[in-house]
């Protein structure tokens, strides 16, 4: 079934004001795996080192096409450091863009000499590798328009089990926001997929930049095709100036209109086909000037475009469409296929020759729904928390590309919210070696947890109870510790609850007890601090929570005491000690004045007595009591 989607571009007479009026686009060349700036003939056009912007290991580069960047590095990512591998791109601004990828071959011994992956943008698979791409120019990158929104671009490298993705280059370039408009169904949800791009008539492979082309059209490569086929064509050229080639929005090079094919007597028709994906949707972009000196007015020459049976465009006079010879003229079309060859046809009406300067197709991919970037920021924590090996490749996006979603996370789509949400958590008998985050609750639509025989350690998270989706969650044979979360009881889903083969210890939870008593099926054995239910040792006297607290409080407060009571008297001792030092040093004075001082009271009572014996006698016996 063929629908098409008619738009013929007749491009405005008018051209923008001059580049200095307009800020130059964006641009970002990155040399992958370069320590250092660099700038490669002949354009000079700096590539930016490769730094902080995503994990793998530089290497020196084998370039697999003479259109490859002269670049001597590149960066490859084994398989060891897990199947997904992105470049987080940082600061970009808002905007439409042209993103390339140039693959490269490792420089190294006993190195596949062609891997095969897959490519995709913002999680959107947009290429994937065959067998034999490094023999062919147009294979040898990737290349795609879109639309950036988030300030950043993130692309990223999925392996298929044929070797390691390697990566030469990098370019994200800006082009007008309305490029490539073909109509009904364009917009910010698009990506435009280059399959081909042609200049006809001519045998020298360009790029915008070698054509002297405005940087708004994204520095665009262009395969030449010097022919049809055998005696099927003939190349035309002119040196004349196209007027209206390299105007808003798509930029085209004036260049890409000075050379051409024209059918002959012999072959009428021009014809060709490409070899594309099957019940795809394409654009399909025609470029004519007319530039034989042959034909100098209307209705000289006039041809239909069909594609794939079907006709597009009838009666097409280029000289009456575009309003004169050496104007350029822009036809396009957007096809859907069902088999796997696109092919457009020109079959002259009038004149007897058919002509064509230049071919773009472009398959139509509609861009992937992101996951929401609260759960994904939450398994990203997760992650660290939990040492997951790098062999799982959690990088990018969880959910997209589909055909290449992270392993242990399973996913659905909201079609409501056109976001998708991690609803299971499969990562059992992984090794994981970390410890169980509160972050795992913002996964709120999670429906399973396994993360059965690990050696994870510490409590689990109370925030578990929040998550009130779930329904099966299984911590069996871990290193967890302390008691089971009252919150748990509140899981109103849960049917399975495995806890056994832990640390636990304490009472478990009357309402998760009570619960899973009547309606889940439960296991808390082998731990051999925990009891409260059947199936459990009983416990002793047990304590509330707040009972706990208040008497933790009361030691505490109770140990303080005692430590200033000892600081207290430990204090008056040393006074107590240092006041008798200080009268030991004092002792042999105070003997000496002592001894003076009862020589002198001797001798006073000696006087005194003398003095008393004659009082007596004179004055007669005195009366002692």
């Amino acid at each position: 079934m063929l629908r098409f989607v008619l738009a013929c571009l007749l491009i405005l007479s008018f051209r923008l004001p001059s580049s200095s009026a307009r800020p130059a686009p964006y641009a970002l060349r990155i040399s992958c795996g370069a320590r250092k700036n660099v700038r490669t003939p002949p354009t000079y056009a700096l590539w930016y080192k490769d730094i902080a912007y995503t994990g793998g290991i530089p290497a020196n580069a084998t370039s697999p096409s003479y259109i490859t960047p002269p670049l001597k590095t590149l960066r490859y990512f084994p398989i060891s450091e897990g199947p997904n591998n992105c470049y987080n791109i940082v600061r970009v601004p808002k905007g439409h863009y042209s993103v390339r990828i140039f693959f490269g071959l490792v420089n190294l011994p006993n190195f596949d000499k062609e891997p095969l992956f897959d490519i995709s943008i913002e999680g959107t698979q947009i290429s994937s590798l065959k067998s034999g791409w490094s023999s062919h120019d147009d294979q040898v990158f990737a290349e795609a328009l879109i639309f950036l929104f988030g300030g950043t671009a993130t692309i990223c490298f999925h392996s298929t089990g044929h070797g390691d993705p390697a990566i030469l280059s990098i370019e994200i370039l800006q082009v007008d926001d309305k490029a490539y408009n073909f109509g009904e169904g364009w917009g910010q949800g698009v990506i435009l997929r280059t399959a081909t791009r042609l200049t006809c008539g001519t045998g020298k492979p360009r790029f915008d930049e070698d054509y002297s082309g405005d940087h708004w059209g994204g520095d665009r490569f262009w395969n030449p095709m010097r022919s049809f086929g055998k005696s099927a064509d003939s190349p035309r050229s002119t040196e004349n100036t196209i007027k209206q080639a390299s105007v808003s929005p798509n930029f085209y090079p004036e260049a890409l209109y000075q050379s051409a094919l024209v059918s002959t007597d012999d072959q009428p028709d021009l014809t060709y086909s490409l070899d594309v994906e099957p019940n795809r949707n394409y654009s399909v972009w025609l470029h004519f000037a007319e530039i034989d000196a042959t034909v100098t007015a209307e209705g000289k020459r006039v041809f239909d475009v069909v594609i794939n049976g079907d006709t597009f465009f009838e009666d097409v006079d280029i000289i009456k469409r575009s309003g004169g010879r050496y104007t350029a003229l822009v036809l396009n079309a957007t096809v859907t296929v069902s088999g796997r060859t696109l092919t457009v046809v020109l079959q002259p009406k009038a004149g007897g020759h058919a002509l064509i300067n230049a071919i773009e197709v472009f398959e139509i991919i509609t861009a992937e729904f992101k996951t929401l970037r609260d759960e994904v920021n939450a398994l990203q924590k997760m992650r660290k928390a939990l040492g997951l090996p790098s062999r799982f490749g959690w990088n990018g996006d969880p959910c997209v590309p589909p055909q290449h979603p992270w392993s242990g996370a399973d996913c659905q789509l909201d079609k409501n919210t056109s976001r998708w949400f991690i609803d299971g958590l499969d990562l059992d008998n992984q090794g994981l070696k970390g410890y169980l985050p509160n972050d795992i609750s913002k996964l709120k639509h999670l429906q399973s947890i396994n993360l059965s025989e690990n050696s994870i350690h510490g409590g689990i998270p109370a925030s578990l109870g929040s998550i009130t989706s779930l329904q099966v969650l299984d911590l069996s044979y871990n290193s967890f510790n302390g008691s089971i979360p009252e919150t748990l009881g509140e899981l109103t889903s849960l049917r399975i609850l495995n806890l056994n083969g832990n640390s636990l210890s304490g009472k478990v939870p009357a309402a998760v007890g009570g619960r899973l008593l009547h309606r889940a099926s439960f296991n808390f054995t082998d731990n051999a601090g925990l009891c409260g239910i059947p199936g459990l040792p009983a416990c002793g006297p047990h304590l509330s929570s707040g009972a706990k607290i208040g008497i933790a409080f009361g030691v505490s407060l109770a140990f303080l005491l005692i430590v200033a009571c000892a600081m207290i008297w430990w204090k008056r001792r040393q006074n107590i000690l240092r006041a008798q030092q200080i009268a030991a040093r004092g002792a042999p004075y105070a003997k000496k004045r002592t001894h003076v001082s009862h020589d002198i009271q001797m001798s006073r009572h000696g006087h005194n007595n003398h003095g008393q014996a004659r009082t007596a006698v004179e004055n007669g016996p005195s009366l002692l009591s």
